[in-house]
């Protein structure tokens, strides 16, 4: 029962950030708004559904090269965490992760702003 829960789980995470990332309008699929949007709304989902500290863990793990594109989706991770440790509800994720990346900016330092690389270094499609 656990091996099967430990499979599904990221299927689920990413069911459920895809359904969103590939309806949405923004661009920079890779080191963009939409880029920004993905890794916010996934560590939200994560944050939500088991816990912040499982978003640390994913970070020390996966963005770990010391890029810009790393230190942008660190960051992004960190506020989507937040996030998703204020939601109330499931439903309110995905809203609250929209508004924080219609505040972002590039290369913002704020802690509680979505960041992204300027537009002459987004590319097209997605980052797996």
């Amino acid at each position: 029962m656990v091996g099967l829960l430990l499979a599904t789980y990221p299927a689920f995470v990413l069911t459920c950030t895809w359904s969103y990332v590939l309806q949405s309008p923004l661009p920079g699929g890779r080191h963009g708004p939409l880029d920004a949007y993905r890794h916010t709304l996934a560590s939200a989902i994560v944050a939500y559904t088991l816990d912040a500290r499982a978003v640390h863990l994913v970070n020390r793990v996966m963005e770990r090269r010391g890029t810009r594109a790393n230190a942008m989706d660190i960051h992004n991770n960190l506020i989507g965490a937040a996030i998703g440790s204020r939601a109330a509800r499931f439903s309110d994720i995905e809203p609250m992760v929209m508004r924080s990346v219609e505040s972002g900016d590039v290369d913002a330092a704020s802690p509680d702003q979505t960041t992204w690389l300027p537009a002459s270094d987004w590319q097209e499609g997605f980052a797996w």
